[in-house]
């Protein structure tokens, strides 16, 4: 089946798509330069691509025609032919992704003053569609998160009501009850993390004979086959080698840091602490391990936070992962807060590195992120987790013979 990326990130959904012999990649769009690197970079590397550079097109999505037919060089894209010339006679099987997750998770309405109501990624969906329209593929795959179930993003109409007209008048059909049918914890299918997303099937219309009957027996009987034993923050990052904190803070190669590492695992390298927050990370590890569970409360971790730095704070600051469970959410914020992902042990003391956040996300060991530590945070933290991906895309080939 020939797919395409769209938001494609770093590549995560697809990474999980192009593990299954069944598909091939045409193509991927994604519009930050970062991500856009590191996918070229992988997929180069690792799956010997060696026109990674074109497959992987760095653009606004908004710009569809463009996208489309090609274009030439302006003040912050590169010229590119566009999607038609490098998919050519061949067929688009199934187009993948989903738009960016901040304008309909209840976290972003909540800390934006007009609830994201104003935000133009409301309704990147459209452009999605646009794309869906011109390719014609008898699926596509619309991932996100739980909160676009309740998003009404002009303040009244619910987003998912938007979503499925605009599906509908463009000749697809998803799930009737999407509460009901397409949310999914990821924990539940071997990821090492607590995510819950909404994972929307579209089918073209005509070719199943009775669209809702074969989207209930996907999601009730094909994808739920592939269900695996939940696993821990000791599954995942328990082998890697530890990182302790140095006695003094240290400039190595014109950067600081507070704790000393000596591994060639690609990007297993700690971020800078301060003191006193290394001392608050033992405290709560030690804590746990020591089984006195004085600080796992809200109140408990927002009364240590006033001791600790002197400052109030209404929601509690710190999380210390938890050797035995699945991880918290790994989101993209982690890029600028790293508290609420403290490393269990409490000889480490500091938060997950790079590569301890990718692992949580189950990217692949040859994965290597090239970009500021700060964007291989965010990038790793907006990604599907490719370990769900690849049961998605068994999933679809089973719902595709049905």
């Amino acid at each position: 089946m020939n797919f395409i990326d769209i938001f494609a990130g770093c590549g995560g959904l697809s990474e999980g798509f192009k593990q299954n012999p069944n598909y091939n990649m045409l193509a991927a769009v994604e519009w930050e330069r970062p991500q856009v690197e590191n996918l070229r970079n992988h997929l180069r590397n690792n799956y010997n691509m060696i026109d990674a550079n074109e497959r992987v097109i760095r653009f606004d999505i908004q710009r569809t025609e463009e996208l489309i037919n090609g274009w030439e060089n302006d003040e912050v894209y590169d010229s590119h032919v566009g999607l038609d010339a490098i998919i050519g006679d061949l067929n688009v099987d199934l187009i993948i992704g989903g738009p960016p997750c901040q304008a309909y998770s209840v976290a972003g309405r909540i800390r934006d003053e007009n609830g994201m109501r104003n935000d133009y990624r409301n309704f990147l969906f459209e452009s999605y569609m646009r794309l869906v329209r011109h390719y014609q593929p008898n699926m596509f795959v619309f991932e996100n998160v739980p909160g676009m179930l309740s998003a009404r993003p002009d303040g009244e109409t619910l987003v998912t009501d938007l979503i499925r007209a605009e599906i509908n008048n463009s000749g697809y059909e998803i799930v009737d009850d999407l509460k009901t049918y397409a949310q999914y914890d990821f924990s539940d299918y071997g990821v090492p993390q607590k995510r819950k997303r909404v994972i929307i099937i579209g089918v073209k219309n005509g070719f199943k004979e009775d669209i809702q009957q074969a989207l209930h027996q996907f999601y009730h009987d094909i994808l739920p086959q592939y269900r695996e034993n939940r696993r821990s923050v000791q599954d995942a990052i328990g082998d890697l080698p530890p990182i302790i904190p140095a006695e003094s803070d240290y400039i190595l190669n014109g950067r600081k840091y507070s704790h000393i590492f000596n591994n060639d695992i690609s990007n297993h390298v700690p971020r800078y602490h301060n003191r006193r927050d290394i001392n608050i990370f033992n405290i709560l590890c030690e804590d746990i391990e020591s089984g006195r569970n004085e600080y796992t409360t809200s109140q408990a971790l927002m009364e240590l936070y006033t001791q600790m730095t002197g400052r109030n704070s209404n929601i509690h600051k710190y999380h210390v992962l938890r050797w035995d469970q699945p991880s918290n959410t790994i989101p993209a914020h982690l890029y600028k807060d790293g508290l609420r992902h403290i490393h269990p042990d409490s000889t480490q003391s500091r938060s997950i590195t790079v590569r301890e956040a990718a692992r949580l996300q189950t990217f692949p060991n040859n994965y290597t992120f090239i970009s500021s530590m700060g964007d291989n945070y965010k990038m790793i933290g907006n990604a599907v987790p490719p370990l769900f991906a690849q049961k998605l895309a068994s999933a679809l080939i089973e719902f595709n013979n049905i």
